[in-house]
């Protein structure tokens, strides 16, 4: 059985979507890099399990590598429209199962990635700061070597 945490890099998805608890900060986050790191023309799209609240330090973190969400506000599944992604990157458990079930009768990869939740980080706004340049990180180094086929 293939490894669920690797997609082959043999080339980059036309549209790829992921997906988290509440599309506030890690599956936001993996838009902003993806749509930086994938080729033009890729549509790149995130929701949540449902629709959370914007939260300030992703737009800190992103624009400490030049990177933003726009005007962008967290959306959930259900406020998607009728896209066809090649792939979906699953990020929360409650997300990859909530994927599952939605592509049961379509041809989509579904993958998960392990990525933590840097709200559960505490202490000076420096140390929380710090758990969320990890998650940006990770998902970057992911994005680049799975997705781009920058490894």
């Amino acid at each position: 059985m293939a490894d669920p945490a690797s997609v082959p890099a043999r080339s980059a998805p036309g549209a790829v979507l992921f997906v988290c608890g509440m599309n506030a900060i890690r599956s936001p986050m993996a838009e902003a890099i993806a749509r930086s790191l994938l080729p033009p023309g890729t549509y790149v799209a995130s929701a949540g399990v449902r629709p959370g609240e914007r939260d300030p330090f992703v737009d800190t973190v992103l624009d400490e590598i030049g990177l933003t969400l726009g005007n962008r506000q967290p959306q959930g599944l259900d406020e998607l429209e009728d896209d066809y992604f090649d792939l979906i990157v699953t990020l929360a458990p409650e997300a990859h199962h909530q994927a599952l079930e939605l592509t049961r009768s379509n041809a989509v990869d579904v993958v998960y990635w392990p990525t933590p939740d840097p709200t559960v980080a505490t202490g000076t706004r420096e140390r929380i700061l710090d758990a969320y340049r990890e998650v940006r990180d990770m998902l970057s180094r992911r994005i680049r070597e799975s997705l781009a086929g920058q490894g």
